[in-house]
C-alpha cells in the first residue's frame, strides 16, 4: 500500500468524459465529468463558476480540486462547465458574458444535461457569481440543494431569495470572515429571507479561498452537507 499526501496539485482516480450542452437559445457550452472509478456516485455537483469577467472559470482552483478530489475520496461526481462567452484549457464556450441574465438557459441545459445523464442527487455549487446563479435559478430545478462559496449578492433580489423560503431544499453557504463583499454578520441579515438557510463562518478565510487550508475547508463542507458519512476528509490517500 503506498500513501500520498492530499496537497494542491494532486489528482486522484477518476474518470473523465468532456461534453457539451446545447442552451435554449442555442448556444454550445463546453465542460467536463469526472466521476468516481469503478463505482456508482451517490450524488452529484454541477459547479457554477466565479465571474469570467474576472478570470472566473470552470477550472477555477477549488472547483478543480473539487473534480480531483471528491470522485474518490466522496464518491461525489463533479460536473464542471464555462458558461457562455467563458474560456479555459477545456476551449470555450459559445455566446458572451450575459451579467447573470441570459446565464439562466445556462444553469437550465447544465442541470437538464445531468438529469439526462442519470447522475444521481443533484447539487448546484455556486461560488462568488455563481452563488448569484444557483440562488437566482436553481429553486424551481430537480436538485436537492445549493451550496454557495463567498456569495457577494450583487445580483440576487431579496424577492429571489424569499422563494427559497419554505423550499425543501437544502441552501448551505460558506461566508469567509475576511471576504471583500459580503461577512459574516452582514450576511445573517442579507439571508434573512431563506429560514431553513445553514450559514458557516469561515474564520480566517477570504472570497477566493486561497491555500490548503481554505481547500480543505471548502471541500469537507460539501461532503458534511452532501455525504457526512465521509466527513472529514483525510488528509493522506492510501491505495
Amino acid at each position: 500500500m503506498t500513501e500520498l499526501e492530499i496537497r494542491s496539485g494532486v489528482e486522484l482516480p477518476s474518470i473523465r468524459e468532456e461534453f457539451t450542452l446545447k442552451t435554449s437559445d442555442g448556444l454550445t457550452l463546453v465542460g467536463e465529468l469526472a466521476l468516481p472509478v469503478d463505482k456508482p456516485a451517490f450524488a452529484t455537483i454541477v459547479t457554477l463558476h466565479p465571474l469570467p469577467t474576472h478570470g472566473g472559470f470552470m477550472d477555477s482552483h477549488i472547483l478543480r480540486k473539487a473534480a480531483n478530489r471528491l470522485p474518490e475520496l466522496a464518491d461525489i461526481a463533479v460536473m464542471r462547465f464555462n458558461t457562455r462567452g467563458t474560456e479555459s484549457p477545456r476551449g470555450k464556450s459559445e455566446g458572451e458574458f450575459g451579467a447573470g441574465i441570459t446565464e439562466s438557459a445556462d444553469v437550465q441545459a447544465a442541470v437538464d444535461w445531468a438529469i439526462a445523464r442519470g447522475l444521481p442527487k443533484i447539487w448546484l455549487l455556486g461560488w462568488s457569481f455563481g452563488t448569484e446563479l444557483a440562488l437566482k435559478y436553481g429553486h424551481d430545478k430537480g436538485i436537492e440543494g445549493v451550496i454557495l462559496l463567498s456569495p457577494p449578492l450583487h445580483r440576487t433580489s431579496a424577492e429571489e431569495l424569499a422563494v427559497w423560503s419554505g423550499s425543501e431544499k437544502k441552501v448551505v453557504a460558506l461566508i469567509p470572515e475576511l471576504d471583500d463583499y459580503l461577512q459574516p454578520d452582514e450576511a445573517a441579515k442579507r439571508f434573512a429571507p431563506i429560514e431553513h438557510i445553514e450559514l458557516i463562518a469561515v474564520e480566517g478565510a477570504k472570497h477566493l479561498w486561497v491555500g490548503e487550508s481554505a481547500t480543505k475547508t471548502v471541500l469537507n463542507e460539501i461532503v458534511r452537507a452532501i455525504r457526512p458519512e465521509r466527513f472529514p476528509l483525510p488528509d493522506v490517500y492510501k491505495n
